[in-house]
């Protein structure tokens, strides 16, 4: 659905679930922000009628899922353009498997299968966008679902590289995403990786010269943890090749993190 400001086609209009959580939140401020209408849903998602009359009251071009709960089965976050809701046809193969007595998965498992099943079902439908957010951080120190805050809270770190999203720079390029009405599975994510290390040095030269940390490792972690930790790279390539000004992950955690909550006293 076409969203142009002064032609024929229908205006941009956004309805948006997870009004009470932290994305959900800050994607209507950025809505704001910028102008665009925008709705929160009333409807609960496991209600398919109360997400039809939701659709049906506001008349969004696109619906936002930024819903879901924290800790269990989360989703990223995922934004529906209206139209045709029904999966494309595909053909179907049958092979031959050894058939294996099922185990009773633990709850990080159960959570990564259904991100990998809900993951399978969205491609069947065109006019889905999935965005693949990873261990999130805002310009927002105080917030304790901010990576950089964790961490900062944490007795101990590992110092592992890994893929992860800054919110105020990719936040308001989901809104373009959806004006341009691209659709698929997107690794959202600033191009690079960054260590833990490297983020609390940061942490330590920008905003507090008097922090300090201590390391362990993966082994000495696994001994305290309930589920296992996921550390890798997410290829940013097909994002950054849309969106050419993407700043690489320390790049844009100095300009939109670090420079924004600068003291006094640290490095300039």
């Amino acid at each position: 659905m076409g969203a142009e400001a002064n032609g024929g086609e229908k205006q941009l209009k956004f309805l948006i679930y997870g009004r009470t959580g932290w994305i959900g939140g800050l994607l209507g401020k950025v809505c704001e922000e910028r102008g665009i209408p925008y709705e929160y849903g009333t409807g609960r998602l496991e209600n398919r009628l109360s997400l039809e009359a939701d659709i049906t009251a506001v008349k969004p071009s696109h619906v936002f899922n930024c819903g879901g709960c924290h800790g269990q089965t989360q989703c990223g976050l995922v934004r529906i353009s209206q139209g045709r809701n029904h999966p494309k046809q595909r053909g179907r193969h049958s092979h031959p498997r050894r058939r294996v007595p099922p185990a009773r998965p633990r709850p990080h498992q159960l959570r990564h299968r259904l991100h990998l099943r809900v993951e399978d079902l969205l491609r069947n439908y065109e006019n889905v966008c999935t965005l693949r957010v990873r261990m999130p951080i805002s310009s927002d120190l105080s917030n304790p679902r901010n990576f950089i805050t964790k961490i900062t809270r944490y007795d101990k770190v590992v110092d592992i590289p890994n893929s992860m999203t800054i919110l105020d720079e990719l936040l308001p390029l989901s809104l373009q995403m959806a004006e341009r009405n691209l659709t698929g599975i997107w690794n959202f994510t600033n191009p690079g990786v960054v260590s833990h290390n490297e983020i609390l040095q940061m942490y330590r030269e920008f905003v507090d010269p008097n922090f300090t940390w201590k390391n362990f490792t993966l082994e000495e972690q696994a001994k305290i943890i309930v589920a296992p930790r996921s550390n890798n790279e997410l290829d940013a390539s097909k994002l950054k090749k849309e969106f050419p000004e993407l700043l690489s992950i320390k790049d844009s955690l100095i300009k939109y993190v670090f420079q924004p909550n600068q003291k006094k006293g640290c490095i300039l």
